[in-house]
């Protein structure tokens, strides 16, 4: 008790409490002005959170009700485990308010940060808090998982929403029961609740009505100044693309040139953000000719826009334009997430037209070309989902930015969303700039047919992977046709494409496949430069089509993939020749990297 003693006396005392409450009432009346400035701003327009049940969950959680109901012995044993769990709790923490030392019930998983301040720990009250909610969510995801089982997409859509829930009800979110919010607010005598309050106003003024929260300060960064900075010139474009040359940094380079097509879900420069971890910077400085595909950030006047389209004027129309500025007809590609995507669906159409000679090889970056298995992303994707969503894109002609990052955000809440809601509402904190967070929040549209035809074809149906069931471009599509040598890069902790589905979805090709998995996600787990000497990656020569028997055999090697996909790449890159500067060939420069169609922003 007494280093507890000690260590608590470091923390502010509260103030008296007069001129506390005086203080309080102050900042009430206001923040209560402030309020009705935003409701008199908001008055005339149309925001707001839409009515109904788009995603369909009262049907599913009815799905576990009558569940639930037609098994009362189940519940009952949960509750009697529960209660027993409670009465083991108070005990401790009456031997510890009588100073005795006892081990905790429960404790957090290492990766979670939301009780990092030392008072969850050494305070009683608050180790009691936290323990009885750790309990109390592991009692309600056992009771649905053990109801609802986990195979169907009930099962996964009523298991997804009850840990929002409880991802949201988490003490660190409420003011009163996070020591470290409540300190601050003391110690500032309620002013960080009144900043608070103006972000959170700010936020959803921003949002016309909706919340959107900020994750950076915007104000930090500029486009083609200090975060994408590459040099380079845009040497063509067209309605949905502009095509990026970026100048050597080597005097010779390899003959090959290097097309790169990014997502068009979110913008081309995650892969060139800072100078240290730019993949496109890098790739220029191992002697290879880059190009890059940066997409349009689309309007209403898109909404019929298809995926036909995305292929006929995004990579086949980026081959001709290659050619033209290198005399080179064969590329090595990348396709990146979606663009990997797009990238086999070209591969195909390349191959049924006899012009599989245009790709001399290529690399996929976390790509799903089966979709049997989704992820958390399949959630969202039913039949009533898809209906509701079709409706609302074609009436505005795309989806939203801002509704597609609140759903990637939903698949992290805890990192994505409750954290800045902790440090910028109840805190009343500044965001910190972060430039993976601007570029998150630099969010695109996505065409409405496009979109459709996507959710559909690929997660709806799976049809991508049976032969000639999906036709681009007027050519049904064989992805078993492919036999250009692949690289599939995948990444182990991966929630928007599982690396399980990736590497399903390259057994479809019949060339050679290496398949290399990263450790972490899905963008820290590509976006990882030698020199930062983190994570680690897995290689095997095992042509197991399983991969969890693929993952057994396989070699961890520490650091980066990059090199291995360097030495991988080289073999299929050519002879080396000058390097080539933008503007050599047949194509003029037009304006300088990184262009003008990635600054188009959706706010």
């Amino acid at each position: 008790m007494a280093d507890q003693q000690g260590k608590t006396e470091d923390i502010p005392k509260h103030p008296n409490p007069q001129e506390f409450a005086q203080a309080m009432t102050e900042i009430a009346e206001h923040g209560q002005r402030l309020v009705s400035d935003f409701l008199s701003r908001q008055a005339s327009g149309n925001g707001g959170i839409p009515f109904g049940d788009p995603l369909n969950v009262s049907e599913a959680f009815l799905d576990m009700t009558t569940k639930m109901m037609a098994n009362p012995a189940k519940i009952m044993e949960a509750q009697f485990n529960l209660w027993q769990e409670y009465m083991s709790l108070w005990q401790n923490a009456a031997q510890r308010w009588l100073g005795q030392e006892t081990e905790p019930l429960v404790r957090p998983e290492k990766s979670d940060h939301r009780f990092r301040d030392e008072m969850w720990q050494e305070n009683e009250v608050y180790d009691f808090i936290k323990q009885s909610y750790l309990l109390t969510s592991r009692w309600m995801l056992g009771l649905v998982h053990d109801v609802e089982g986990e195979d169907s997409p009930v099962a996964r859509k009523v298991d997804f929403y009850t840990r929002q829930l409880v991802d949201a009800m988490a003490p660190t979110n409420f003011v009163m029961t996070n020591p470290q919010v409540l300190r601050t607010a003391i110690e500032t005598k309620g002013e960080s609740l009144l900043h608070g309050l103006e972000h959170m106003l700010a936020d959803l003024e921003r949002g016309k009505g909706q919340l959107r929260i900020t994750m950076t300060d915007e104000h930090a960064f500029k486009v083609g100044e200090n975060i994408v900075t590459t040099p380079g010139k845009v040497v063509y474009q067209n309605r949905l693309m502009q095509l990026i040359q970026y100048s050597p940094s080597t005097e010779t380079a390899h003959k090959t040139p290097l097309l790169i097509i990014p997502p068009w879900i979110n913008k081309f420069y995650i892969l060139d953000l800072r100078e240290k971890n730019s993949f496109i910077r890098w790739a220029v400085s191992q002697g290879h000719t880059v190009f890059t595909i940066s997409w349009i950030n689309p309007d209403e006047t898109y909404r019929d826009v298809g995926f036909d389209d995305y292929l006929r004027e995004g990579p086949l129309e980026a081959l001709e334009a290659v050619e033209k500025a290198t005399g080179e007809r064969a590329v090595n590609t990348i396709g990146y997430c979606l663009g990997g995507t797009l990238l086999g669906v070209m591969l195909a159409w390349l191959h049924a037209k006899g012009q599989q000679d245009r790709v001399a090889s290529a690399t996929h970056f976390t790509t799903m070309l089966d979709f049997v298995e989704p992820g958390e992303l399949g959630v969202f994707i039913d039949p009533t989902t898809i209906d509701h969503l079709e409706k609302e894109m074609f009436e505005r002609g795309y989806l939203d930015g801002a509704e597609m990052a609140t759903t990637f955000n939903m698949l992290r809440s805890n990192d994505l969303i409750w954290s800045f809601v902790v440090n910028n509402y109840l805190m009343g904190k500044e965001p910190f700039p972060f430039d993976l967070l601007y570029w998150n929040s630099d969010s695109t549209r996505m065409p409405a047919a496009m979109h459709s035809f996507y959710l559909r074809k690929c997660y709806l149906e799976n049809a991508l992977k049976e032969p000639g069931a999906v036709t681009v471009a007027d050519v049904p599509i064989d992805l078993t046709t492919i036999k250009t040598p692949s690289y599939f890069l995948s990444a182990r902790e991966d929630h928007i494409a599982p690396w399980v589905s990736t590497f399903r979805g390259a057994q479809l090709y019949k060339g050679p496949v290496r398949f290399v998995l990263a450790a972490s996600g899905h963008i820290a787990g590509v976006i990882n430069p030698p020199a930062a000497n983190k994570y680690c990656h897995w290689t095997s020569s095992s042509r197991s089509k399983n991969p969890e028997t693929w993952l057994e055999s396989a070699k961890e090697n520490p650091g980066s993939w990059w090199p291995d996909w360097k030495t991988w790449v080289s073999r299929h890159a050519g002879e080396q020749v000058p390097a080539r500067q933008p503007g050599d060939g047949k194509l003029k420069p037009i304006e300088d990297a990184p262009g003008s169609y990635v600054k188009i922003r959706a706010v």
